[in-house]
């Protein structure tokens, strides 16, 4: 592997400054958010959908699809961690004037993510069964778990080539770019889910098995496009073919940031897993309930998702261009947003949980059990936007370590622990209470180490002056 040693010596040549420097800060989220948190909802309701005909084929089938929830997130975590880290290197790089750096991020980190589908794609082959044995013994969510996972990982260029190229168009402040590609990706999922799995207009029936083909079929046009955007409209970095290759330089910086993101996403694919290894000791209709409120709460989390990803790149430029004043700024309207669509969200789940419940066609006892369940974890929301928000500015000006800390210690130290000791009262309902204790934790530690990473930011630039 080459060690090309990162440029890092002296700026390049002076170019007109990108928008991330010179806009005011409320239209330049909005501009950078908006079409990011509205593609983020189109791709909270393609999730949703593939639950809601899945769950029309029998409630083994929708515990199927909510038990590979922790391999779908961990390939998400790979590929959104990865991304935080190219994206963190190339706006900051950007905004120290380092084109050649920027390029470097961006080849560098379309080589990794490559990478990263070619692992999953085996270990999707050969492990998804042995996945859902070590969780049930139930056969036909074996089956249908089985085919689901293996076409998902199997077939996982689709969902990192798309992750590259979005956040590549999304580094460089073409939001709306990157907006046109998930939707797109979307559309042609939401179209071919009932098609493929009920065998509509001649299409073979392939149940579980349509969901997970329509899912990556989509996310493969989107990363076409995707690449095909880059190449023609994202000027700011230079993708050349000869230069996708690995640099240990640069790969070590976009992992020195992005490692831990990655880490604490998959943490939650281990406290998914733990969790419902705790629920299907109730019942099976706890797991699928536990599976619907993944889902239903994406409509929360995606747009405030969403937001942060139009935060993150303003952040990193404006703190490699040593603006603290507008790094301060985007910070704070950012999470007070945040904080505002989490609000809606509680109210949602505490005045309607019938009603989303019954998109998935819910027996008597999941529509029961899921009530109280959508009730009590809605009141981490009010806590939880404050949280992504902290966390991502650690990452984006380069301490990641706190996030990391923070996110271990609310899933793995908090969460679980705290579901497994109120699981033992033998009363189902005290369960879901581990979702507020575990983020009223992590807000204490949010904003202590948020106070910290400002402070030594603020050293930092004080002493390069």
């Amino acid at each position: 592997m080459k060690d090309n040693k990162m440029q890092s010596s002296s700026p390049g040549p002076a170019s007109q400054e990108n928008k991330m420097g010179t806009m005011a800060i409320a239209p330049l989220l909005a501009g950078m958010a908006v079409p990011m948190m509205i593609s983020m909802l189109v791709q909270a309701l393609y999730n949703i959908v593939d639950s809601v005909f899945v769950a029309r084929i029998s409630q083994d089938a929708l515990n199927a699809v909510s038990l590979a929830f922790p391999l779908q997130n961990l390939m998400i975590a790979v590929g959104g961690g990865t991304g935080v880290g190219m994206n963190a290197l190339l706006s900051r790089s950007l905004g120290e004037k380092r084109q050649d750096q920027a390029d470097q991020a961006a080849n560098t980190g379309i080589f990794v993510f490559f990478l990263s589908a070619v692992i999953f794609g085996v270990c999707g082959f050969l492990l998804a069964r042995p996945f859902f044995l070590a969780q049930t013994d139930i056969a036909s969510i074996v089956e249908y778990g089985t085919d689901y996972a293996r076409i998902c990982l199997g077939l996982s260029i689709g969902i990192f080539s798309q992750f590259c190229f979005e956040r590549l168009l999304q580094s460089t402040g073409r939001t709306v770019y990157s907006m046109i590609t998930q939707l797109i990706g979307a559309v042609i999922n939401i179209i071919l889910d009932p098609i493929l799995i009920f065998g509509l207009f001649g299409f073979p029936r392939l149940e579980v098995a349509g969901a997970a083909v329509a899912t990556v079929f989509g996310q493969i046009v989107a990363a076409l496009i995707g690449l095909w955007m880059n190449l023609r409209f994202n000027k700011d970095i230079h993708i050349r073919l000869r230069a996708i290759r690995p640099d240990r330089a640069v790969a070590r910086e976009i992992y020195r940031v992005g490692l831990p993101s990655i880490i604490m996403q998959s943490i939650g694919s281990v406290m998914t897993f733990g969790m419902n290894q705790i629920l299907i000791g109730f019942t099976d209709t706890a797991t699928a309930v536990f599976g619907a409120y993944f889902k239903l709460q994406s409509f929360i989390f995606m747009p405030v998702f969403g937001l942060n990803n139009g935060m993150v790149p303003i952040i990193s430029y404006n703190y490699g261009a040593a603006r603290l004043d507008r790094v301060r700024k985007t910070f704070q309207l950012t999470a007070a947003t945040a904080t505002v669509i989490m609000v809606i969200g509680c109210a949602a789940f505490n005045l309607i949980p019938g009603v989303l419940l019954g998109f998935f066609s819910p027996s008597a006892e999941m529509l029961s059990i899921g009530t109280v369940a959508l009730r009590v974890i809605s009141y981490s929301f009010l806590l939880a936007g404050f949280d992504i928000i902290a966390g991502s500015v650690c990452q984006a000006i380069g301490n990641p370590v706190h996030t990391l800390i923070c996110s271990v210690c609310r899933q793995l130290v908090a969460l679980l622990p705290s579901a497994w000791l109120l699981a033992r009262t033998g009363i189902l309902d005290l369960v879901w209470f581990c979702f507020p204790i575990s983020e009223l934790v992590s807000l204490v530690l949010s904003i202590l180490f948020l106070r910290k990473t400002m402070r030594a930011a603020e050293a930092k630039l004080a002493g390069n002056g």
